[in-house]
């Protein structure tokens, strides 16, 4: 693929097209609300789905609910004896207020060198990407060495349960032969220095569970005393929880991750003195820093109906991540800090996942990165939240996160991700766009 721009004879590359591909997405408003409450995703599946039909495919549409739509299709390998391999995105995104944003988040606008609008980063950018790729590379008919399987999903932003959840129960047969696959959240830039820049492959991720606290207590009327207020006992189980500090573990994707960081800095880590190192990492300190240890954050509080009523129960809503290999552990430390008077029910849960940073698909990232940032260095990490690729994970495919992206080191990644005034820089994803043809030259 030319880095340049149109290729010889004026046809249209992935890199021409993949900001108004991107662009269009983001304007298709896919908000999901939760509790199976969501919008867009039908279009965006259409939409998907029609470019990749403009390009020969043959993609096919699954509805999980009415309007919860998911894309899918298979492109012919050259050998096709060869393990397939998944691509995988989302086309659902988180909602956003519009008067919080400088520019409309379901606009689309270009400005100061990057694409705005919810879906930038996480993740109609790869969407856009992998679309982009994909139609240049069937419009010159070169196949990829193996069977590619493309998956757009729905639902992901709340568990995935009509999106990948859905076609790995009742469509596993369309990922027949599938062993390896790439998706979200990996593949992103940190610069060192003039001589390094980073590029964070995920290798693993943590446990979820999102839990809802009761405390049954003893109703009346709020002029009276009462020892039993079930407000006052959640609120001081909750803030317990709150400030408590998990113990740091080391798990060997976050030790390999240290020990490249250390390598890249010139100094020794101390594991359990963070601040400092973490300070170094600038916006992405957010999400390392949350892999050193299980974290639980309270998020919602719900009680009573009247201001002279003092209500029989009290409940708290909780994000809960755990370390792989730490599962049990936290949730026995988690029900200590509450105490017995908590009642705990999950509400969704999933496991934790890693994978060892070495194989060919490793070498193909990292060859891919280098050919385009003759710096890049390609490290494994760990994902705080989590991703389809839980799902992906029952049919025995070992997966990594890897949407590639060279970031202006100013540029706070981490933030972008459910936050205000989401933006992906231009040039980024036409880097992206290069750096996933070269890749599938040799995945």
């Amino acid at each position: 693929m030319s880095a340049s721009g149109p290729s010889a004879g004026g046809n249209i590359t992935g890199e021409d097209e993949v900001v108004d591909l991107c662009r269009d997405l983001i304007r298709i408003d896919t908000s999901n609300f939760g509790g199976g409450e969501a919008r867009g995703e039908r279009a965006a599946a259409e939409y998907v789905a029609e470019k990749l039909a403009e390009v020969g495919l043959d993609p096919e549409i699954f509805e999980s609910a009415p309007g919860r739509a998911s894309t899918v299709a298979r492109i012919e390998g050259e050998d096709s004896s060869r393990p397939a391999l998944l691509i995988h995105g989302h086309t659902d995104v988180v909602p956003a207020n519009a008067a919080d944003w400088t520019h409309d988040p379901f606009s689309g606008e270009i400005a100061d060198g990057c694409l705005w609008g919810r879906g930038a980063v996480d993740m109609k950018d790869m969407d856009a990407m992998t679309l982009a790729v994909v139609r240049e590379r069937m419009r010159s008919g070169r196949k990829p060495p193996r069977d590619v399987v493309l998956a757009f999903m729905a639902d992901e932003e709340a568990g995935g349960l009509y999106g990948a959840r859905h076609l790995v129960d009742h469509h596993r047969d369309r990922f027949e032969g599938v062993t390896e696959a790439i998706g979200e959240v990996g593949g992103f830039s940190f610069t060192v220095n003039e001589n390094l820049r980073l590029y964070l492959v995920e290798t693993a991720q943590k446990g979820m569970h999102w839990m809802r606290l009761t405390v049954e207590g003893t109703a009346g009327h709020g002029s009276m005393t009462n020892n039993d207020n079930a407000i006052t006992e959640l609120c001081e189980a909750v803030a317990r929880l709150g400030r408590h500090k998990f113990p740091v573990r080391m798990t060997k994707t976050v030790r390999s991750f240290l020990d490249e960081l250390s390598d890249a800095l010139g100094t020794e880590l101390d594991p359990e003195d963070m601040e400092e190192t973490l300070a170094k990492l600038g916006g992405i300190a957010k999400i390392i820093g949350a892999t050193l240890q299980n974290t639980a954050a309270p998020t919602q509080l719900g009680a009573g109906y009247k201001v002279n009523v003092i209500p029989g129960q009290a409940t708290a809503h909780v994000d809960g991540r755990f370390l792989p290999g730490h599962e049990e552990e936290f949730l026995a430390e988690l029900d200590k800090v509450l105490g017995p008077r908590v009642k705990r029910v999950d509400e969704h849960a999933d496991r934790a996942l890693e994978t060892t940073f070495d194989g060919a698909l490793v070498d193909a990232m990292q060859n891919a990165l280098r050919a385009e940032d003759p710096i890049a260095r390609a490290v494994p990490y760990m994902l705080s939240g989590g991703t389809d690729a839980k799902h992906f994970d029952d049919l025995g495919i070992r997966c990594f996160g890897f949407a590639p992206l060279q970031l202006p080191p100013e540029l706070d990644f981490a933030g972008m991700f459910h936050g205000v005034d989401e933006r992906v820089p231009v040039d980024g994803l036409k880097f992206g766009v290069r750096v996933l043809d070269r890749f599938l030259d040799q995945a």
